[in-house]
């Protein structure tokens, strides 16, 4: 029996499932559905959304999620620079958590600040993760009593024809030892990741709102699966008014 047979709906799952995206509309309608536990975005998300004043959305986003995570990401490559961001962004609200990449554009580790962040209280996200090393790395910097997500971009590993679970099993393991650090998959690429993330056993996994929206398949028919699709096929070339 696969996971998909097992698990017909969303709220089956104890994956927690966070919405990745910058559309206030899609925020607020995940977070009015009841369906997603936190949310993401990042500096990319935000500039194809057509965020031009990054606070002003921020506070848009808190003023309707007070109770679920909300993660900000600062974006200068200055390190100092990015300890006064992610003070700022840190004082929004509590709910806050604060993304940190792992390591600038010269490829500097990021450890030594959010060893400072993270010993001065602030919840952090260390995002970009890619290999087990840079899991151990911010482990070792992270404080043991300071809530944290640890962002592993299963997506984008397997984007380089590699295996991604052999990398989660292990940065779930590399983490154990932190009670309050979260394994998040993040840039999934198929409402499957959903399935595996949850058999591996990870904590946090992030969707955008079409991936989402694919998770409504879910234990379906594959007879009716493939029906469907066959009238798709069938009305959209009807529409099209195609000739042969």
């Amino acid at each position: 029996m696969t996971p998909t047979d097992r698990v017909l709906r969303l709220q089956d799952l104890k994956i927690k499932v966070f919405s990745d995206g910058a559309d206030l509309d899609s925020i607020i309608e995940a977070y009015n559905k009841g369906v997603v536990k936190g949310f993401t975005t990042n500096p990319t998300l935000m500039a194809k959304a057509g965020i031009t004043n990054y606070m002003t959305f921020a506070a848009e986003v808190l003023r309707v999620v007070k109770d679920l995570s909300v993660s900000f990401e600062v974006f200068s490559d200055d390190f100092e620079e990015m300890r006064k961001q992610a003070h700022t962004l840190a004082k929004l609200a509590d709910n806050v958590y604060v993304k940190i990449p792992v390591t600038n554009t010269e490829r500097k580790s990021a450890c030594p600040l959010i060893e400072d962040l993270a010993g001065h209280g602030l919840k952090l996200n260390v995002t970009a993760i890619m290999t087990t090393q840079q899991v151990r790395d911010v482990a070792a910097a992270l404080n043991p009593k300071v809530p944290a997500i640890v962002s592993v971009f299963a997506g984008r590993i397997a984007d380089s024809g590699r295996d991604p679970l052999p990398i989660m099993k292990e940065s779930l393991e590399i983490l154990w030892p932190l009670p309050k650090a979260e394994l998040l998959w993040a840039s999934p690429r198929e409402a499957l990741n959903i399935l595996q993330a949850e058999a591996m056993g990870c904590h946090i996994i992030t969707v955008t709102p079409d991936l989402l929206a694919k998770t409504s398949n879910f234990g379906k028919d594959l007879g009716d699966f493939s029906l469907e699709t066959v009238k798709m096929f069938y009305n959209d070339a009807r529409k099209s008014g195609f000739k042969i």
